[in-house]
């Protein structure tokens, strides 16, 4: 049997990374999708040269097809897909009275709707057990009105892990959002401490299963 794979959607130098190469010490192969296919490249580098599997690509997340093209050529040459993790947010500094409807729309399709065709394009790849794993943010509770779209993207991702989890249940396949009650880089909350809560949210026995989880450092 194949090793395990992790993919991870909104993959960065940050917690992408580093929840990588968490799955990537249990013996994962790791596919890590950037914006562009030379973000990804130092990155994958980086753990292969701590001697990883490790392979990247580049992905337009506010584009459907796109997200289905890259999801897809990943499960067929990797042949399955066990941990998808949804990484990206939007950041944008405008409040309500400076937000546009169409900024709006492109910030939660690239933060939160793009979740929908990653997982309908991974599920035919699916292994036994799989897990979607989805960052979440404080914002969903507390948006701060200078940055009125990451509160959106963050709520509605929740809510769609929801729904996600309780229509996947049945396939024996989960889903959660672990929400991170801080600010990132500081105290109890930096990358590596985050990407652990993750880790730890997505490895969790179905006893212990929950759609949501709070990180609170």
């Amino acid at each position: 049997m194949s090793a395990p794979v992790l993919l991870v959607l909104g993959a960065g130098p940050g917690v992408g990374l580093t929840v990588a190469r968490l799955f990537a010490g249990d013996g994962y192969a790791v596919f890590l999708a950037t914006r562009l296919a030379e973000e990804a490249e130092p990155l994958v580098a980086e753990l292969r040269g701590e001697g990883h599997t490790a392979d990247g690509g580049g992905v337009d997340l506010s584009d459907p097809a796109d997200i289905t093209r890259l999801v897809t050529e990943v499960g067929a040459q990797l042949g399955r897909i066990d941990v998808l993790h949804f990484n990206p947010s939007m950041f944008r500094e405008a409040d309500p009275l400076e937000l546009s409807v169409p900024e709006l729309i492109e910030d939660f399709t690239i933060g939160a709707a793009a979740l929908l065709p990653a997982v309908q394009g991974a599920l035919p790849f699916f292994a036994d057990g799989a897990r979607v794993l989805v960052t979440g943010s404080a914002a969903a509770d507390k948006p701060w009105n200078k940055a009125a779209s990451l509160g959106v993207q963050k709520a509605a991702v929740r809510n769609l892990v929801t729904s996600l989890d309780t229509t996947l249940a049945p396939k024996g396949f989960r889903a959660v959002a672990v929400q991170i009650n801080g600010v990132l880089g500081s105290g109890a909350f930096t990358r590596d401490l985050v990407a652990e809560a993750l880790h730890a949210a997505a490895t969790r026995s179905l006893d212990e299963w929950t759609p949501h989880v709070s990180y609170d450092g």
